[in-house]
């Protein structure tokens, strides 16, 4: 069976994960999210690795929560749903403190929880092609658990611009909020970002991780209770009227019977 998660370190201590679900464009399933917290785990105990870089193959990078498995989340019971939020916040949480630099290599379209792990990447680099969305709101959910890390990202102001609407934008807009460092033409992906690796290799690992820890110190509050709160935030939401609408709609085929006008 095909690897939902390939982890590969070259011999300058340069780690590379990479998102493997190209069937079902790099979604975020109950295994992947398993795999992306223990790889963070693993990459930041080990001496060797210096720097991280996550990427995808095909033609996404992250399409967001995989629905089926939000589909089941919404039909289990309360004690479920708590646990299977709380493990989607601690994969985020465990990239966003890991001690060594991550780098977002993003080949493809990022969408609802794709756009949160490039936010918990210390710089990205994107193919000039790319589209993005927080789409939870299409879908009558919120961008819970991956919120205080889009917030942090971009700033309130910015991601009031993308976070309530669904809407999609391009990569050269995604450099203007801040998701993106740089936005290349394919062809330019790998050298973009190996561009954002090799300063790291002339660095101390160790005042590295100091430094980024310092930054998460001195930075928006991401706290125990902010990722609680976000935890609560995103079962209520799966509890909702209308995610079940808009998922039921979206394996319908359908529009959700809120969605009228051009932007449906």
């Amino acid at each position: 069976m095909r690897e939902e998660l390939g982890i590969a370190i070259d011999g300058r201590g340069v780690a590379r994960l990479t998102l493997n679900r190209v069937d079902k464009h790099n979604a975020l399933s109950e295994s992947l999210i398993a795999a992306l917290h223990a790889a963070a785990g693993r990459l930041g105990a080990d001496p060797g690795v210096r720097v991280v870089v996550l990427t995808g193959n095909g033609a996404s990078f992250c399409a967001g929560g995989d629905l089926g498995w939000m589909q089941a989340q919404m039909e289990a019971d309360a004690e479920t749903r708590a646990a299977a939020a709380r493990r989607l916040a601690a994969m985020l949480g465990a990239l966003n403190t890991l001690p060594k630099p991550l780098i977002g290599r993003v080949q493809g379209q990022a969408f609802g929880g794709g756009v949160g792990l490039i936010s918990v990447c210390d710089v990205a680099v994107g193919v000039n092609t790319a589209r993005f969305a927080l789409t939870e709101t299409r879908l009558g959910l919120i961008p819970a658990t991956i919120g205080p890390y889009v917030s942090a990202r971009l700033g309130e102001a910015a991601s009031r611009r993308v976070f309530l609407s669904g809407r999609r934008f391009d990569a050269g807009e995604a450099v203007q909020l801040g998701l993106l460092a740089r936005a290349v033409p394919e062809s330019e992906l790998d050298a973009a970002t190996e561009a954002e690796v090799a300063p790291f290799l002339a660095c101390a690992p160790g005042a590295v991780a100091r430094a980024k820890a310092q930054l998460r110190a001195i930075g928006p509050r991401i706290d125990e209770d902010v990722i609680e709160d976000s935890i609560r935030r995103l079962v209520a939401a799966w509890e909702s009227d209308e995610a079940s609408e808009g998922i039921a709609a979206f394996f319908d085929r359908r529009k959700p019977r809120w969605a009228t006008g051009e932007g449906a």
